[in-house]
């Protein structure tokens, strides 16, 4: 099992998209700082899509150029090539396409089937890839969709090849809907693995039914060392119907520490930040953490 795993937190993008409050910019960019102070080297804050659709993420730009020169890199969705140049304008260096598995919600959430969704994104890499842009991408209902049930572990393998052949460095599974158990998990990893060995894998795991914590640990038995999480448990799919938060970054990192695996986070400052957000939000937060008045000292600097 792994000494050190690299968490992304998404409340920014993922956390947010799903909120009835939208939150200024400003504060936004507070909540970046306050998470890279904690420790955090990897973010995604937004994404580039229809404001008309997601009118909590009509800031990306701001957000991304508001956020130049911090030391963690800051992701950003794009969907097509016109997100491609956006991400491009606002000085963006680390993008993520995404693309659902199933043909269901690809519909839903693209407009489009996995097949013509892939084809699309061909000439939005290389536009990305031929500026520069380190480029990662996120499958999403990588295991079960909401619309046509199960995704069979080698379609979610297929998608996997298009995407690395487009230059994806790493390639995130998403359990969208937060609805597959550890041993789900574990077969689609697998087969995306044997395909493609060496190439680096992450999980993105929404927390729906209670079995993120368990699908972590048997991920880093799998030698999973990436998962996206989201402060305080936010998040959900506006196109994903039944999505729920996002597996809880200060949840995630409580669980490894007690594993004695390194994350580089300081829990108490994260604490405050989750504070924050709270606030901001104007309610409680769904991580288990978050109804602990104090982080035990005992947890402090792990």
């Amino acid at each position: 099992m792994a000494d050190h795993v690299l968490i992304t937190d998404v409340a920014l993008r993922d956390g947010l998209q799903d909120e009835p409050v939208t939150l200024p910019g400003a504060e936004k960019l507070r909540l970046a700082r306050g998470l890279v102070d904690a420790g955090l080297t990897s973010l995604e804050v937004g994404s580039f899509v229809n404001p008309a659709k997601v009118p909590q993420m009509a800031d990306t730009e701001d957000v991304i150029s508001g956020l130049a020169g911090i030391p963690a890199a800051a992701h950003a969705l794009v969907f097509n090539e016109r997100g491609a140049y956006r991400a491009i304008d606002s000085g963006a260096r680390h993008v993520r396409l995404v693309v659902s598995a199933s043909d269901g919600h690809s519909k839903a959430n693209a407009g489009l089937d996995t097949a013509r969704a892939l084809d699309r994104l061909g000439k939005t890499a290389e536009v990305l890839v031929g500026a520069g842009i380190g480029l990662e991408a996120c499958i999403a209902t990588a295991f079960v969709c909401p619309f046509d049930g199960d995704t069979d572990p080698s379609r979610t393998a297929e998608v996997a090849d298009r995407l690395i052949a487009l230059g994806a460095r790493v390639v995130h599974l998403a359990d969208t809907i937060g609805a597959a158990g550890p041993s789900q998990v574990a077969r689609s990893v697998t087969a995306v693995r044997d395909r493609n060995p060496a190439h680096p894998l992450g999980l993105h795991l929404h927390n729906t039914y209670g079995m993120a914590s368990a699908t972590v640990l048997r991920a880093l038995q799998l030698g999973i060392t990436r998962f996206d999480a989201a402060l305080g448990g936010i998040g959900g799919c506006p196109f994903a119907p039944g999505a729920s938060g996002n597996i809880a970054t200060d949840d995630l990192v409580n669980l490894l520490h007690r594993e004695g695996i390194s994350t580089g986070i300081d829990v108490v400052k994260l604490a405050a930040v989750r504070e924050q957000l709270a606030t901001l939000l104007g309610h409680r937060l769904p991580s288990a953490l978050a109804a602990i008045p104090a982080v035990p000292a005992a947890f402090a600097g792990r």
